[in-house]
C-alpha cells in the first residue's frame, strides 16, 4: 500500500498547467482593465467585453487550478461543474439583468 507520486489517481497539475492557467488569468485580467481604461468602445461593447472575460476567467480557474475535467470516472467533478456553471449562470444573468431594469428606473427625463 504505497503512495507514490507516479499513482495515476494523483491529479495534481504540472508547474506547466499552473504557469499557464497564470497567463492566462492575467491576459483576462488585463483585457477588461484595458478596454474599461481606454473607454473606446461603446457601453455596450465594454460590458460585453467584461462579462465575456469573467466567465472564461472563471472557466480558467476551475480547469487549470481546481484541475475540474469531464473525465467519465470522476462523476462528482462533472456534477460539481455542471452546478458551477448554473450559479455563474444565474448569478452573470441576474446581476446584468438587474442593472439594466436599474438603469431605466434610475433615468430621468
Amino acid at each position: 500500500m504505497s503512495h507514490s507520486p507516479t499513482n495515476p489517481t494523483n491529479h495534481h497539475g504540472s508547474v506547466k498547467s499552473y504557469v499557464t492557467g497564470l497567463v492566462l488569468s492575467l491576459i483576462l485580467t488585463i483585457i477588461p482593465f484595458g478596454v474599461v481604461m481606454s473607454g473606446t468602445l461603446s457601453t455596450l461593447a465594454t460590458v460585453i467585453v467584461v462579462a465575456v472575460t469573467a466567465v472564461l476567467q472563471i472557466l480558467v480557474q476551475l480547469v487549470m487550478f481546481m484541475h475540474m475535467n469531464t473525465k467519465a470516472d470522476e462523476g462528482w467533478n462533472v456534477m460539481s461543474f455542471v452546478f458551477t456553471l448554473t450559479i455563474l449562470v444565474l448569478v452573470v444573468g441576474g446581476s446584468l439583468w438587474i442593472m439594466q431594469h436599474l438603469h431605466l428606473n434610475m433615468m430621468i427625463g
